[in-house]
């Protein structure tokens, strides 16, 4: 790749991550370096601008430091191309025979073999571009015409992105929670911690000693010599008090990440204290992600019953045009995830000719009461379907008059829903996953795991996201070496979930800055006539 190409292709990402990042307001008071670094915002909101030596200039968000090098100022990879380091520990520290000499955790990038810079060459660098020993900086980086107190802030900011002690991380050990809230599954409950219990186990069986430092310029990579610890955190009572709750648990023991976990009809309190502790919270299971782009902390594999609802006005706002507004009705059990799908699909409607109704069936009515809401639905051109199995097999007669029913494959339990029979030939199931035939091998691997280890298989879906992100966390680490930042965490996440070949019950995973639902899309199926439990896509993946 030529020069000129090189730099039109790094303006290319640094626009596109430039543009998620540039949605991300500040949750609390900035400092000036703190703004210029992850806004490219000076005093008052104006923006900085930058110049690049192949003459091509950058502005505003578009030109914030964190764009290449990141929240945490660690850098970042992007095929054979290395963002060094900007934290201030690796900027100034002396220079060393070799890498290991260093003596500071290990990040792709980081230079042994060059003076440490001072506040006056380091201004020079950001300002003209040339770096310690008169030697000229890549032609990606732009040059910035500062002045002495913005320069003086944005070194500020730089030096106290260096990474220290981090809550949860000792020599020999990193400590790890997982979260419950009261309302999750019991069954499903007992099922994650059963993975998680004996992922650490495994994980723990080949904790070695740390090996001896090496006298060579190359690290050892894929080093394990610490205790992984696993804590529960079960929370109870009501949402309003599980963010004190949490803030105890995480006092009484800190801990460096959250992984996997299951949730019920909210996990919003949960996602507010684990932004506001900026601590990782790795692909929760859960119905209702929050879906807040701009948050960092937290990851989902997808956006759950929220992407279902887009799946469906995807396929709503396909059919033909009629002349007369049409009817669709959604019906959901109140205290479940259905109202804020329902409201979903409705706001994605809006605007089009659709009228919607809702039914709401109380948290505790019979499966009379659902009968009864449905036998008063009436003629409607649509029939959308937010219940759990248990309400699915009491479904009752299909009403008169309905042109099509749609309903959550997440909710009514995927391929195994027990949707009666004169229902099958008019449902369509919104299914945010690849395909049974499709996934064998992928989902294979993980219930071979459960066997050998005698793990009873009883939510083989959320059994299956939890080993994934259990895989996804012990790689990233593995490539961590002993860099145990939390943001960086995140940062190494992004870069490498692309890359998987396991992806377990998804086609594709990958994440980039201020996105935050690692798995974009779904199909719309239908159970194949004569067959209990075989799915058959509408058509193609649809990511919305």
């Amino acid at each position: 790749m030529t020069m000129g190409a090189r730099a039109r292709w790094f303006c290319g990402l640094a626009l596109i991550t430039a543009c998620a990042w540039s949605a991300v307001p500040p949750t609390q008071p900035e400092t000036l370096g703190e703004a210029i670094y992850r806004h490219g915002a000076l005093p008052g909101g104006e923006p900085i601008r930058g110049e690049r030596a192949a003459g091509m200039y950058v502005e505003g968000n578009t030109a914030a430091c964190v764009n290449c090098h990141r929240r945490s100022g660690l850098g970042m990879q992007e095929g054979h191309l290395t963002i060094p380091p900007v934290a201030g520990s690796y900027l100034f520290h002396p220079r060393a025979g070799t890498i290991d000499d260093l003596d500071l955790p290990f990040v792709p990038g980081m230079r042994a073999d060059r003076d440490p810079y001072t506040d006056a060459s380091l201004a020079q660098a950001i300002r003209d571009g040339i770096g310690m020993g008169g030697k000229p900086l890549d032609v990606l980086m732009p040059r910035f015409k500062l002045d002495d107190a913005q320069m003086a802030a944005l070194i500020a900011y730089l030096k106290q992105l260096s990474p220290g002690a981090v809550p949860g991380v000792t020599d020999s050990v990193l400590h790890f929670a997982t979260i419950f809230t009261p309302d999750s599954d019991p069954v499903a409950r007992q099922g994650v911690l059963d993975v998680l219990n004996r992922f650490f186990e495994d994980k723990n069986h080949y904790t070695r000693a740390e090996s001896p430092r090496m006298r060579s310029s190359r690290r050892m990579m894929f080093k394990v010599n610490r205790h992984w610890e696993l804590h529960v955190w079960q929370l109870s009572g009501a949402p309003d008090t599980w963010e004190a709750q949490l803030r105890a648990k995480l006092q009484a023991q800190p801990v460096f990440a959250v992984i996997s976990g299951l949730g019920g009809h909210t996990w919003a309190p949960v996602q507010r204290f684990c932004e506001a502790q900026q601590l990782p919270c790795l692909f929760p299971n859960v119905d209702l992600p929050v879906d807040a782009e701009s948050n960092f902390e937290t990851v989902y594999f997808s956006r759950g019953v929220l992407l279902e609802a887009e799946l469906m006005a995807h396929a709503l706002l396909a059919m033909p045009d009629k002349a007369t507004e049409r009817k669709l009705v959604q019906v959901y059990r109140d205290g479940d995830v259905g109202p804020d799908a329902a409201a979903r699909l409705r706001a994605t409607l809006n605007g089009h000719a659709w009228h919607v109704i809702s039914e709401t069936i109380p948290a505790a009515a019979s499966a009379s009461a659902l009968r009864a809401t449905l036998a008063r639905v009436g003629p409607c051109d649509a029939l959308v379907l937010w219940l759990r199995p248990q309400d699915i097999a009491a479904l009752g007669p299909l009403p008169a008059d309905v042109k099509v029913v749609y309903m959550s494959g997440r909710m009514g339990g995927l391929d195994q829903a027990p949707l009666p029979t004169a229902w099958r030939h008019l449902t369509h199931m919104a299914y945010p996953f690849d395909l049974p035939e499709h996934r064998v091998v992928q989902v294979d691997y993980p219930l071979g795991w459960f066997r050998l280890r005698q793990i009873p298989v009883v939510a083989q879906q959320v059994q299956a996201d939890t080993y994934l992100a259990c895989i996804i966390l012990s790689d990233t680490l593995n490539h961590m070496v002993d860099t145990f930042v939390r943001d960086y965490l995140i940062e190494r996440i992004e870069e490498m979930l692309e890359h998987r070949i396991l992806t377990g019950y998804y086609p594709h995973l990958a994440l980039a800055p201020n996105q935050r639902f690692a798995s974009k899309g779904g199909y719309l199926a239908h159970f194949a006539e004569g067959t209990g439990t075989r799915v058959v896509a509408d058509g193609d993946w649809i990511a919305p």
